[in-house]
């Protein structure tokens, strides 16, 4: 492991050893934590919450079927808090029925109101932006989302599917800006530029530009520390030394479309209180701190360091002001219009 592969996580090791001085010592509690996320990602975090707190989190890693699970439990259910990545996850949970409000100042006051449920049945953590990555010779340094189908980039643009939820979501946001015929006409001009088959993964974007298949293409914000943080001379790092990174934005004023990891306190909580505490805590500024340092992700509350690796190589953000579950209804209608126009095929 060279230095610049440890960095990380020494300064996600620091920053637990700065909050966990002098923690009280606290009796015995604990709550239960399903999540989609590898546990991997929040691991730094949960355990800065216990020396913070004295609260053992029992984490239950759900790869698949949440929602089902937690229905099937229904009142026998161990689960405190309920934790996704992408919003239409989290809002998917609400909407079933397996959770339940929370009226908290604490994160009332640290989450913008457009990143969280206005009845307090979600809360955003931590934000990663759709950005646009471009070959590193490009001289391009602003762009829109609407330009990703202008013909000046046929067969020069490079995605992971349609369908993946990254992509989905980010259509949902294009209906729900522009409406459905302009938004069908922007996705048939973006299928004609692709310069191969949507697939794979966001990374496989910085990849096909440093071979030459493409000079732009659509992505991930927090891939880009992944890979200029990768072991010196790996394909990771290559790639993201071969690219730089825009930040689109919606036409007519928008922002930089964003989606989030979220929790939720789930409906029959039985350590209501303690998963509040933990929602508390995840927003506090020490721990969005380190949520920037140990995932590259955007803090979810405003004036919070960034990662110095995302600092340099893209700098902050300016979220779009569209509501996310504005968003989240356009989810099957932007499906459905990717299969329309046969945009993975």
């Amino acid at each position: 492991m060279t230095a610049s592969t440890r960095a990380p996580l020494r300064r996600a090791v620091l920053a637990i050893a700065a909050l966990c001085a002098a923690a009280p010592a606290l009796a015995a509690e604990e709550l239960t934590l399903y999540t989609t996320r590898e546990p991997g990602l929040v691991k730094p975090l949960l355990a800065a919450f216990t020396a913070r707190t004295g609260v053992e989190v029992n984490t239950v890693f759900v790869k698949d079927g949440l929602l089902e699970r937690v229905k099937a439990e229904g009142t026998r259910s161990p689960a405190d808090v309920l934790m996704t990545v992408d919003v239409g996850n989290l809002l998917d949970l609400v909407e079933g029925g397996v959770t339940q409000p929370v009226k908290s100042a604490a994160l009332e006051s640290a989450i913008p109101a457009q990143l969280r449920g206005a009845d307090g049945q979600w809360f955003s953590l931590s934000l990663r932006a759709r950005v646009l990555y471009a070959s590193k010779d490009l001289p391009l340094t602003t762009i829109r989302y609407e330009d990703l189908a202008d013909p000046k980039w046929k067969g020069k643009v490079c995605t992971r599917p349609g369908q993946h939820p990254y992509n989905t979501a980010l259509v949902a946001a294009m209906l729900a800006h522009n409406g459905e015929a302009a938004t069908e006409k922007w996705l048939q001009g973006f299928k004609a530029n692709l310069g191969r088959k949507p697939a794979g993964g966001d990374r496989d974007v910085a990849r096909d530009i440093l071979g030459g298949i493409c000079d732009i293409g659509i992505a991930n914000s927090y891939y880009v520390g992944q890979m200029k943080t990768s072991k010196e001379g790996s394909d990771g790092r290559k790639w993201g030394d071969a690219i730089k990174v825009v930040k689109p934005a919606f036409g007519k004023g928008g922002g930089t479309h964003v989606n989030i990891s979220g929790a939720a306190v789930a409906k029959h909580a039985p350590q209501r209180a303690n998963a509040v505490k933990l929602l508390e805590f995840l927003t506090s500024p020490s721990a969005q701190e380190l949520y920037a340092q140990a995932n590259y992700e955007y803090p979810v509350r405003p004036g919070v360091t960034l990662d110095p690796v995302i600092a340099a190589a893209i700098g902050p953000i300016k979220p779009d002001t569209l509501q996310l579950t504005e968003i989240a209804k356009h989810r099957k209608a932007a499906s459905a219009l990717i299969d329309k126009v046969g945009f993975d095929r």
